[in-house]
């Protein structure tokens, strides 16, 4: 696709707060609604985003995981808001509430970064990335200059890294390759079981549930069904993506990329996020009895302190 991103702003922070917009927003949570939200475009389709956070400050993108929303950033809210971290965080095409692109490529993440920080004036921001949202940040810094410095917390990695990949994402990959509607169907089911029994969306992503509070739980459990709940097209085309060789430029060598990741997690094994972390040259933090949730909730503080330059 064309790399000319065009910005419109549609800032709606009191229809977030309130749900009185046209479109009716995600449920936001009540204790953390978004300062903002808004809607860029790129090539006239839209890329939805939510502000959290520091009205102003540092400026920081943080990429939702696979499924996700923008949701995750009620949970980093509070320590943005303590440490002046202003946080924008995109809707992936086909989550949430965004619409899906057919031909979406991890080279759209530079794109998409384009058009959410031109239509948030800001020059050059940091990126977080969760899980397999950390391909998204890495694709935005590798296909654009406007990234400071990356933080990919339990993030996927590129199949070539991987060392046994668990059965259900080895299932997932090949069907979202080869029978993409039968799965989209498949997950259909699921969400409807998962909107009934959140637990088991929570069950996803931590076997550690007795270490997050009730107000983490939910928060986790809302955004990861919020990305799958009104469509499976954007999990599906990701799926695929991820499960292909990522094929992404060379980095610059002056964009620090750091990764942190629990030496329990059963999603990305540790192994093969070593193994990403010494083909990045990237500074590695392996958390000891943390999964894939809880090195996320258990390193917030201490990513956005880096994003800060602390």
């Amino acid at each position: 696709m064309s790399q000319h991103a065009a910005a419109s702003r549609s800032d709606d922070r009191s229809d977030a707060a309130s749900g009185a917009s046209g479109d009716a927003p995600l449920d936001f949570d009540s204790t953390a609604p978004p300062t903002a939200t808004a809607t860029a475009t790129v090539d006239g389709r839209p890329v939805r985003y939510a502000e959290y956070g520091a009205d102003s400050g540092t400026p920081v993108l943080l990429w939702h995981g696979t499924p996700g929303s923008s949701l995750l950033g009620a949970l980093y809210d509070a320590a943005a808001r303590d440490r002046g971290v202003r946080l924008l965080v995109p809707e992936r095409p086909g989550f949430g509430r965004a619409p899906a692109w057919e031909d979406r490529t991890l080279a759209d993440a530079g794109p998409i970064a384009r058009a959410i920080l031109d239509d948030a004036g800001v020059e050059r921001a940091g990126a977080v990335g969760f899980s397999g949202g950390g391909a998204q940040a890495l694709a935005a810094a590798a296909t654009t200059d406007r990234v400071t410095a990356v933080d990919l917390v339990s993030t996927s990695v590129p199949p070539e890294m991987r060392e046994a990949p668990p059965l259900a994402q080895r299932l997932l990959e090949g069907a979202a390759t080869h029978t993409p509607r039968l799965l989209g169907a498949v997950l259909r089911g699921q969400a409807r079981l998962a909107e009934r029994r959140p637990s088991l969306a929570l069950a996803q992503l931590t076997d550690d549930t007795d270490a997050l509070s009730d107000r983490e739980a939910t928060l986790a459990a809302r955004d990861f069904l919020a990305g799958i709940a009104r469509s499976r097209r954007g999990l599906v085309a990701e799926t695929r993506l991820l499960g292909s060789p990522w094929e992404l430029p060379p980095l610059d060598p002056s964009v620090p990329v750091r990764l942190w990741h629990g030496a329990d997690d059963g999603n990305v094994p540790v192994a093969g996020a070593r193994r990403f972390a010494e083909e990045l040259g990237a500074e590695a933090t392996v958390l000891d009895d943390a999964d894939h949730l809880t090195a996320l909730l258990d390193t917030r503080e201490r990513v956005l302190d880096r994003q800060r330059g602390d």
